[in-house]
């Protein structure tokens, strides 16, 4: 396994064109340092837990867990730096930087060791839900160490018989006093024991007696696992899941009430808890976006080192001569360009959507946040699936090498398939898409985006060249095919035949997103190396990868803008019993 090496430049020319330094949040000569000390932790301290996090997990004793070798140490380095709180107040102890930085601080986390990052990525969750529906008391009880990182949080959604269905859950909630007794079990609930921190503050669906029955009767708890007066609280973990990856994460069945009731304080208002998730799950889905790209990066870094060390096969064009490192066989090529490429425009993409998160929060601005809602589900479900095919053509490029667990190749294969999953599944994502963010402004946040990469595509052209020209082509031609498909689904009626178009325009939408993002950078590497700025092998590089993504990437998923109006045709023409 090869060891993770941040990608600075490229990171940087991302948050350059996200428009970071414009936002005037941050300092910019600060941006590079920031940057430069994440990345030493990222690779000298958390990388180096990721191939043991894989091999020796974390392991349930009782109801205490202990986390893989090297995790706790990790984790200590990282809470003692202050990077737990980057994007949160410095009124509790955070750092108070840009949500963008932020992602790009998740992206190295992630791609570091993607099972160690979900720790601090769902204690993000719970302070951003504190910080908005906290009470003072709570606030003052709990900000501070959840911010800095000396408590974690976890989020505490799914039972047995209430996956995606969140209705469905059974945990029951009783006043009692000035808190409430939870009793039930939670399921598939990540870092939801360990031992990094002394405490952690489980943020739990559960529903209080009386309730109305579905969402409309579900409220959102804080329940501590060690009380304020330092007893045991009645929750623990029953076991641990054994998964497919990230198995340094500890996944675990938490039983809550074995004892009389675990002690727990509502957050906000009793039937309101489905809306509060929401905070905890948007910013966590964007987060999870970013596996995806992280996923692809670190595919990308592994297969590139062994294709320029593997030797085998001759030169296509000389069959007569001795056998070549592999990356000079074309196939090759072609995938090691396929995951650069799909993981600079995901890249590009999450950091825009981070500038507008940054825009909405903090300037109030109301067409930004209208553009986070929208990308969103896209980031987590286009991300995510791509994180999964880059690291399929890692293992592909390893050969028979990389389906042996020694290279580590087909870890990141595994681990990436659960971004796929929770969070919301990518094809809840896709409804979401479709029904609630196209749904309910008839496609105006869409329109804009559009409108806004025809713009991008038109100031290409201006550029002499034949690479500017093919690149805002394809673009434009992508774009056209986008807007259709909008227009379609915001006239179509029939909610099923909306459903089954769903993935197909999520898919669409992340394609062609990726290639305005790419048309941007395109257009500032032509800037660049007109005017001769900057490092020109970088910024070719650059406009070689866009060529690569407009012409071959985002073609092949122009027809899905014909093919969903007739996916109900066929996708429903079989019963149940049938398929």
């Amino acid at each position: 396994m090869t060891s993770y090496t941040p990608p600075l430049a490229d990171i940087r020319f991302a948050l350059d064109l996200a428009g970071l330094p414009e936002l005037g949040l941050m300092d910019t000569d600060m941006i590079a340092p920031v940057l430069e000390e994440a990345a030493k932790l990222a690779s000298e301290v958390i990388a180096p837990t990721n191939r043991d996090g894989d091999k020796h997990g974390a392991k349930l004793s009782g109801d205490a867990v202990t986390t893989a070798p090297g995790f706790k140490a990790a984790y200590k380095a990282m809470q003692e730096a202050g990077w737990c709180g980057a994007p949160f107040s410095a009124d509790h102890g955070g750092q108070g930087l840009p949500w963008t930085i932020s992602f790009a601080l998740q992206e190295m986390w992630g791609t570091a060791n993607m099972a160690f990052s979900l720790c601090p990525l769902l204690t993000q969750g719970a302070v951003e839900t504190i910080t908005t529906h906290g009470t003072p008391e709570q606030k003052a009880w709990m900000l501070e160490k959840l911010t800095t990182g000396a408590w974690t949080g976890s989020m505490q959604l799914t039972e047995p018989q209430a996956g995606s269905d969140v209705g469905a859950l059974r945990t029951k909630a009783v006043k009692s006093g000035d808190h409430y007794l939870l009793s039930g079990q939670k399921i598939y609930i990540t870092y939801g024991e360990h031992d990094l921190t002394d405490n952690i503050i489980h943020m739990v669906l559960a529903r209080v007696e009386g309730a109305p029955a579905g969402i409309k009767g579900i409220s959102l708890f804080a329940c501590p696992k060690v009380m304020p007066d330092g007893t045991r609280n009645d929750v623990r973990a029953v076991s641990l899941e054994h998964k497919m990856g990230i198995h340094g994460s500890p996944t675990a069945v938490m039983s809550y009430g074995d004892k009389g009731g675990a002690k727990a304080w509502l957050i906000g208002e009793e039937n309101r808890g489905i809306e509060y998730m929401f905070i905890m799950m948007n910013s966590a889905r964007l987060g999870v976006g970013l596996q995806g790209l992280a996923m692809a990066e670190r595919a990308l870094q592994q297969a590139r080192w062994y294709a320029n060390d593997r030797v085998q096969s001759r030169d296509v064009a000389d069959p007569k001569g001795a056998p070549v490192k592999i990356i000079r066989h074309p196939d090759v090529k072609r995938m090691l360009l396929t995951i650069r490429a799909y993981a600079e425009a995901m890249r590009l993409l999450a950091y825009h959507a981070g500038a507008a998160l940054d825009k909405a929060k903090h300037k109030g601005d109301a067409t930004a946040q209208a553009r986070v809602d929208l990308l969103t589900p896209v980031v987590k479900a286009w991300s995510t699936d791509l994180g999964v095919e880059c690291a399929s053509l890692g293992v592909q490029i390893h050969g028979g090498m990389g389906y042996i667990e020694e290279t580590g190749a087909a870890q990141h294969y595994r681990d990436a398939k659960i971004a796929c999953i929770y969070e919301g599944t990518n094809g809840i994502q896709a409804n979401d898409l479709v029904f609630r963010k196209l749904g309910r402004d008839k496609g105006e946040a869409a329109r804009a985006f559009i409108t806004e990469g025809k713009a991008i595509s038109a100031a290409l052209k201006h550029h002499k060249g034949d690479d500017a020209e093919v690149i805002a082509a394809h673009v434009h031609s992508g774009l056209d095919a986008l807007e259709g498909a909008t227009d379609y689904l915001v006239s179509q009626s029939d909610v099923k035949a909306v459903a089954c178009a769903a993935a197909s325009y999520l898919k669409l939408f992340g394609q062609v997103a990726g290639g305005v993002m790419m048309a941007k950078a395109a257009h500032k590497a032509l800037e660049a190396l007109a005017n001769r700025e900057g490092d020109a092998k970088f910024y070719n590089a650059k406009l070689v990868t866009a060529r690569f993504y407009a012409e071959q990437l985002l073609p092949p998923t122009l027809p899905l803008a014909h093919s969903l109006k007739s996916a109900a045709t066929t996708t429903l023409a079989l019963g149940d019993e049938e398929i």
